[in-house]
């Protein structure tokens, strides 16, 4: 290879971001490299993130049968108890496969391919540093999209064995019978309800006195009612003074703010991500990250510097494989003088804990806030033919609209499949649609999506 390649666009990362950054440059006939690191084709999302942590939650559910623990007599346990490595087996065939597809999308559309580690040398100029050698390439545009990882305490002593970021959970021996999981963000919530689905005793700590605060309160009080019931213990509003290893009995203990002392087999410190741009010497390129490694951007994606563009995790909010993918092809629309909408506020939430989450639009908080006179329409999962045959009864579907219009505003689900129903009622909100749509609307017999019908009705007959 020459010391110097030219190319119309270098992407830097391969995850969601980049790949449709990247893939969108060559289908305008342009030049494109991407770089990553060698084991890392498809970003953080494919190796340690989304599809990692999505195929647990649907092992969990397969092999734990937790989808229809309704057939099952109420006081017996599903199955055997799993281990990590079951689960990481499962993992590991989905996240192979999954490389392949992408790298092949890529070769496919004459997108060069460069493993190493990506650094600045000017603001046109990037070197890959591989495993033999360093290999020079020049842009004219510049895509970053570098992910995150997870972030380290100074005061958490990991050991990848006991105490765990979320990348070490599935590297863990054994499944632990009793886990503390730090954090009850997105991420944390989420791994704490595999591992309770799982029958893993879990006490969940945060500093803050309530979780998820963007979310619908009364999801959130059904998704902890849920969590309570399989075992799992909160202990919010209390700050992790210390953490180490309890050797007298090879465990993991937690100190307290308030003086309480949890003791558990091992730690998962889910305490937010770290953004990648650190590693970039973003300085040779006049660019500064923040103090967690983010980049600022405006509405079309650019960094300070015109031709240098960044999106994905490393640009924060809201941090989504779906809105990142977006985010990429609106970039590679842009540098190129190709027309393109700005980004859309109105994008789902998919929260994969067990039972699922997900929401779109307003929600009653913010309504509230902004003196909206709405209504609110449910249907409990427990009415619905097709939920008691998936044996989960006690999910939900919650709409939100105008008292006066009858314009849809919000839509909000708990329970099974609450991640793909919720996009019927994205598209209506879209539209600006009113809820008397879904009243005169035939749907499929039996389904999940029905539960949108007899939801809208229970709203207009509270008119």
């Amino acid at each position: 290879m020459g010391d110097s390649q030219q190319f119309d666009l270098i992407v830097i990362g391969s995850g969601p971001a980049g790949q449709k950054g990247a893939i969108c440059a060559a289908k305008l006939r342009k030049r494109v490299a991407i770089i990553d690191r060698t084991t890392m084709m498809g970003g953080v999302c494919v190796h340690t993130g989304t599809i990692p942590s999505k195929s647990v939650r649907e092992a969990i559910l397969q092999l734990t049968r937790a989808t229809v623990q309704n057939l099952l007599s109420k006081n017996v346990r599903s199955g055997e108890r799993l281990s990590m490595q079951d689960l990481s087996f499962r993992v590991n065939s989905i996240v192979g496969r999954e490389t392949e597809v992408i790298r092949a999308q890529l070769k496919r559309n004459g997108v060069s391919i460069f493993q190493g580690t990506a650094q600045f040398a000017d603001p046109h100029t990037i070197e890959a540093k591989g495993e033999g050698d360093t290999v020079t390439l020049r842009g004219e545009n510049i895509l970053i999209a570098c992910g995150t990882r997870p972030a380290h305490s100074p005061d958490i002593p990991f050991d990848g064995k006991r105490i765990v970021d979320t990348d070490e959970l599935l590297g863990i021996d054994g499944m632990p019978r009793e886990m503390i999981v730090v954090g009850a963000g997105v991420v944390g919530l989420e791994f704490a309800s595999f591992l309770a689905a799982m029958g893993t005793k879990v006490t969940l700590i945060d500093q803050r006195p309530t979780i998820l605060d963007f979310v619908d309160r009364e999801i959130i009080d059904a998704l902890c009612y849920h969590l309570r019931q399989v075992g799992m213990t909160f202990r919010l509003g209390d700050k992790v003074t210390r953490v180490g290893p309890d050797a007298q009995r090879d465990r993991v203990f937690a100190e307290l703010e308030s003086g309480k002392k949890v003791i558990a087999d091992a730690l998962l410190y889910a305490v937010g991500r770290h953004a990648n741009g650190d590693q970039l010497r973003l300085e040779t390129a006049g660019l500064k990250p923040d103090a967690r490694g983010k980049l600022a951007v405006n509405s079309y994606f650019q960094t300070e510097a015109p031709h240098i563009y960044a999106a994905g995790d490393v640009i924060g909010f809201p941090a989504l494989a779906s809105t990142s993918m977006e985010q990429g092809r609106l970039a590679g629309c842009h540098m190129f003088g190709l027309p393109c909408e700005q980004m859309s506020d109105l994008f789902p939430y998919g929260i994969y804990t067990i039972p699922e989450i997900s929401m779109v639009g307003q929600n009653e908080e913010k309504l509230t806030k902004d003196k909206v006179p709405y209504e609110v329409g449910i249907a409990k999962y427990a009415e619905l033919a097709k939920s008691m045959m998936l044996g989960d009864e006690t999910g939900m579907l919650k709409l939100l609209f105008d008292r006066n219009t009858r314009k849809l505003l919000g839509v909000h689900a708990i329970g099974e499949r609450a991640t793909e129903i919720i996009h019927i009622g994205q598209a209506v909100l879209a539209y600006s649609g009113s809820i008397e749509y879904f009243r005169d609307t035939v749907f499929n017999y039996p389904t999940l999506a029905e539960a949108y019908k007899v939801a809208a009705l229970d709203g207009l007959n509270k008119l």
